[in-house]
């Protein structure tokens, strides 16, 4: 089903949830915890998404669950995604999504990773007539009364056309909406995101389709977005430490932050996943991020290695307002607004392990 779409911030609808604009941030493992996704919509996403969570594992109560993903308000609405290759067990995880406050169930076949693949999950589940993976959508969309929709790629191998016959018997079992990553599960995320399957895929369907795949600038969404037909886009590794891409879309405009405000962006982003996670954890956990951050400003090579050695985030928080003294009053200033709207009092708990795998 092809959309004329005249801007990213054109509000849109899967099912009966409406979205409030034409992005949609990415489900990555490892990085789409809760401060992602809530900072994902602060600079315009209209759709976040949790990073996979393994249906197995809930069914289980796993014990090696690394923390509880909460669900606040401020992020709807927000999909979950859940990956496995049971159709019952994935009907009870949906069941628990939404009861826990989930807008939208995402069911995972694209994830290319072993340790999901040989479990005949992820991108294993679009092939062989996608049998399997429609049993898994008729009963995750029978189970539950919230918009089913399903991240896939084009099949397991290179030149597969398996999302020709995957995507129809989807959305015929009941998937409101399709992701499509247009690579195959043994390229992994080398070669290039084929947009022309998109476009076939939207010709071959009645539900909207989100285009994945490097989509990394404002002119490459628009590209994919009058080429394709697609509803939407969808932004992932683009918007690792780089919210400001996601602002870039939503405005229309280039945003080039300061260094003081990629530093306070980042202190923010540390103080938000330290809540969430505790210190500890988050020490060891925003290493990656601080790279990424980094990227966007002007600062010393050796600013990165010596937080990497850096024990606590407190100590982190210091070595970055050394780097950029101005950002001190910029998070002086976005904790009182902070204080002023709420701390978020309507959070509430999902007991679902945080992924250890990879995304799709």
């Amino acid at each position: 089903m092809a959309i004329d779409v005249r801007s990213l911030t054109d509000t849109w609808q899967i099912g009966s949830v409406e979205i409030p604009s034409r992005i949609v941030l990415a489900p990555m493992a490892g990085v789409s915890v809760q401060a992602f996704r809530r900072q994902g919509r602060r600079f315009g996403a209209g759709l976040v998404c949790s990073e996979m969570v393994s249906a197995c594992g809930l069914g289980h109560q796993n014990e090696r669950t690394m923390n509880y993903l909460r669900i606040s308000g401020d992020e709807k609405p927000l999909a979950v995604q859940i990956f496995g290759s049971d159709p019952a067990l994935m009907a009870d995880a949906a069941r628990m999504c939404v009861e826990a406050g989930a807008d939208l169930i995402d069911i995972n076949m694209g994830c290319p990773v072993r340790k999901v693949t040989k479990t005949g999950a992820g991108a294993t589940l679009i092939s062989d007539g996608a049998e399997r993976g429609a049993r898994v959508v008729a009963a995750v969309a029978e189970a539950v009364d919230v918009p089913v929709t399903v991240k896939m790629r084009r099949g397991e191998l290179n030149e597969s056309r398996d999302f020709t016959i995957a995507g129809p018997r989807f959305v015929e079992a009941g998937a409101q909406a399709l992701t499509l990553h247009p690579r195959s599960a043994k390229q992994m995320y080398t070669g290039h995101a084929d947009h022309a399957l998109t476009a076939e895929l939207v010709e071959l369907v009645s539900v909207p389709v989100i285009a994945s795949g490097d989509i990394t600038s404002r002119e490459r969404a628009h590209a994919v977005l009058e080429t394709t037909g697609c509803a939407a886009i969808m932004i992932g590794r683009g918007a690792q430490g780089n919210p400001w891409l996601l602002a870039s879309m939503a405005g229309d405009i280039d945003v080039q932050p300061s260094n003081d405000e990629v530093v306070a962006e980042l202190v923010r982003f540390i103080r938000e996943t330290v809540r969430e996670l505790g210190d500890h954890r988050s020490t060891h956990f925003l290493r990656k991020f601080h790279g990424w951050y980094l990227k966007r400003g002007t600062f010393q090579r050796t600013l990165r290695q010596e937080l990497s050695t850096l024990e606590t985030t407190a100590a982190v928080e210091e070595a970055l307002f050394r780097a950029a003294p101005g950002a001190r009053a910029l998070v002086a200033a976005m904790e009182a607004e902070i204080a002023a709207l709420g701390s978020g009092a309507d959070d509430t708990e999902l007991d679902l392990p945080i992924s250890l795998y990879g995304g799709g």
